[in-house]
């Protein structure tokens, strides 16, 4: 690619950035965050200790500026959660940056669960609150784990709603990591909105679903009178969504126009977090595009790591697309599955080692390890690699 063609791709990303920036306001606790995180990474430079900006959850997409109704995905912070915690244990470092009320490091062992937090306590009779015997082993320990990143500052958590505050976020927050150099690592875990829409086109007021309104706004305001409130209007009915045949007819869809999301990831490699570790994570449905995806990715934007797994099978494999490497697949151990019709499942599988797994050979319910404590270290190792060769680089000039 020639320098021009370079120079012109940078500076239409730049502009998109300036864009974007410029027309979508900042969130209120912006300031905040980053005085936050910038003391918080300062400590952890001086240390010369390696931190990982871990984002995770998912994005919203409001469709009014008093935000009543939004776009949103499935995403519950499961695999951002996770990885905060075996990142931890291996000696990083972490902000959090997720979704409000998404799950969050340690918290996440009794907030995901099916029973209520309070089914694992109960009361002694001196009116003392505990844990019930049965989860009391591990409460401990997640407990100890929990204070320990705590007394040591090893967590900071910053919490986020909308694809603009994340973008707001991601942008200062990977900027501030700048002094760390190759010791920082980003790990964009979050399920980032493909679309919204634009502060300009976006409704002041809840949106409404009738023409029950138009006349007030056509006529101004008006006085409210006793004899009104006695007698109401005849076409002033209240609508709900069971009412199926309605005296004033209902006469307004809802079609929602989207813009796309600038892909900021250009950007984040060249400009905000130039020497640090970029890993992007893809989700697919389609296992026969899955890598391709991943591969393109890589090319485009020229980062470190894309890390690609299917809707079905996420919990139970991953893929490594990285420039210089061969694809690895790494998966939840062959003992923890259930036999196929042929035989054992490690035999099948050997004949399909660069392949997604078939959903139909996985036992119901969850993996009974995390795939997240077979992720990190693999994601360590190359940012391992990645010091060194900056370092290299530097001995070098």
């Amino acid at each position: 690619m020639s320098s021009n063609t370079t120079n012109t791709s940078t500076s239409s990303y730049q502009v998109a950035e300036n864009a974007y920036f410029s027309s979508n306001p900042p969130p209120k606790a912006l300031p905040q965050h980053v005085a936050a995180a910038e003391s918080f990474i300062n400590q952890h430079a001086a240390a010369n200790r390696r931190v990982v900006l871990v984002t995770s959850g998912g994005t919203t997409v409001p469709l009014e500026k008093q935000t009543v109704r939004f776009i949103d995905n499935f995403s519950a912070g499961t695999r951002g959660a996770t990885s905060a915690e075996y990142f931890l244990e291996s000696g990083y470092a972490v902000i959090f940056l997720h979704r409000q009320f998404s799950l969050l490091p340690y918290s996440r062992h009794y907030s995901h669960s099916t029973d209520c937090f309070l089914d694992f306590l109960h009361e002694n009779p001196d009116g003392s609150v505990v844990a019930n015997p049965a989860h009391q082993d591990k409460m401990l320990r997640v407990l100890r784990k929990y204070n320990a990143a705590k007394r040591q500052n090893l967590l900071l958590m910053l919490p986020f709603v909308t694809i603009t505050d994340y973008l707001h976020e991601l942008r200062a927050v990977a900027q501030l990591m700048r002094p760390l150099g190759p010791n920082g690592l980003l790990y964009l875990a979050a399920a980032v909105s493909d679309f919204f829409v634009p502060a300009e086109r976006m409704a002041e007021h809840k949106i409404q679903s009738t023409d029950a309104t138009d006349m007030l706004k056509k006529q101004g305001p008006t006085t409210v009178t006793k004899e009104s409130r006695e007698q109401p209007q005849q076409d002033e009915e209240a609508f709900d969504n069971f009412d199926s045949s309605p005296a004033v007819p209902r006469s307004k869809r809802l079609i929602v126009d989207l813009d796309p999301v600038p892909k900021f990831l250009k950007n984040l490699v060249d400009g905000w977090a130039p020497e640090g570790m970029i890993v992007s994570f893809k989700l697919e449905t389609d296992p026969a595009i899955l890598v391709h995806k991943a591969k393109y990715s890589l090319e485009r934007y020229q980062h470190h790591l894309v890390i690609g797994n299917l809707l079905s099978t996420r919990k139970w494999e991953v893929v490594f697309v990285a420039p210089g490497h061969e694809d690895n697949w790494i998966r939840v151990p062959f003992s923890r599955r259930k036999k196929t019709i042929t035989g054992t499942e490690e035999t099948d599988q050997k004949n399909k080692e660069n392949e997604p797994l078939d959903p139909a050979t996985l036992p119901e319910g969850e993996p009974e390890i995390e795939i997240e404590g077979l992720i990190i270290p693999a994601v360590e190792e190359l940012h391992a690699k990645h010091i060194k060769t900056a370092a290299a680089r530097s001995g070098s000039k």
